[in-house]
């Protein structure tokens, strides 16, 4: 085998192993902080800083997967089933706002990169952005596509969380790739102007590729900036059918039915997982593939 292939290889079991241990971490510090912290938690001057310990606030995490298995209601489907149609329906949102994050972010990193004045006057407005939170910013944004229609159809609620994840999916991805555009030498540009290449030339063959090991990092970031922004847009303006939905509907039962609760929160987090897992497949089929001589 090619030693750079040996190497990828080896860089996946790595990134494999290191998730499975942080899993197997985190269960044990779960575990372990049930079986000897306070049933109250810790307070501090009569503030709790520690969460409760018990059974209510803490199922033990056996119960948790198990609670997977078991029917959601009596007669009921199996949880895992209402989970995993309620996390397909939040990916719907988190796509089309993560793509159009993409398209934004790239064009906003480029008319940065090509003209200094608009990096000056619009990156501290791209940077304001991020600090409005979203829990007053969703009501906004489904107020007035409720005064939209895209042709006959009418604006729905779960275009109101794509947009809430794309507004916290543009940020990485405009900052990460405007740095990558702007990391090549100044010798490198140098050469490209030697060559008489214009800047759409040296964008396209210099630029672009130095910016790869900014870029997919950012990308990384995004995705799960997609995500929360779709969980938390769905449970801020009450859109139904997707995963944000059924961490509200399932709160409801946290004294009955704790473990359940937990099920929707994890279900998030796997969706979280699976769109950067997403991404780094993307990296992954994108890099560059280099033929090492063996002779």
């Amino acid at each position: 085998m090619p030693e750079a292939s040996g190497h990828r290889w080896r860089h996946r079991a790595r990134v494999v192993a290191g998730a499975v241990g942080a899993a197997l971490l985190f269960g044990l510090l779960w575990e372990g902080y049930k079986a000897f912290g306070a049933p109250d938690g810790g307070k501090l001057f009569g503030v709790r800083v520690l969460p409760r310990a018990d059974d209510a606030a803490m199922p033990h995490i056996a119960e948790i997967l198990g609670r997977f298995a078991a029917p959601e209601l009596a007669g009921a489907e199996p949880i895992w089933l209402v989970v995993l149609r309620a996390a397909l329906f939040t990916l719907r949102s988190v796509a089309l706002g993560f793509g159009f994050a993409v398209v934004v972010g790239l064009l906003l990193a480029v008319l940065m990169q090509r003209f200094r004045v608009v990096e000056r006057g619009l990156l501290p407005y791209v940077i304001l952005s991020q600090t409005v939170p979203l829990i007053a910013l969703a009501p906004l944004i489904a107020g007035w596509g409720g005064r939209l229609s895209i042709g006959s159809r009418p604006w729905e609620p779960w275009m109101s969380v794509a947009t809430i994840a794309a507004y916290l999916a543009f940020f990485p991805i405009a900052v990460g790739l405007l740095r990558g555009l702007q990391s090549p030498a100044p010798i490198t540009e140098e050469l490209m102007r030697s060559y008489n290449a214009g800047w759409w030339r040296t964008l396209v063959k210099l630029r672009l590729p130095a910016s790869r090991p900014y870029l997919f990092p950012a990308l990384r970031l995004a995705g799960a900036a997609a995500v929360v922004g779709a969980v938390v847009g769905e449970i801020s303006i009450g859109a139904r059918g997707g995963i944000g939905r059924l961490v509200i509907e399932y709160s409801r039962e946290a004294t009955t039915d704790p473990a359940k609760v937990f099920t929707a929160l994890l279900g998030a987090a796997l969706l979280g997982l699976a769109v950067a897992g997403a991404v780094g497949l993307a990296e992954l089929l994108l890099s560059p593939r280099r033929r090492v001589s063996t002779r």
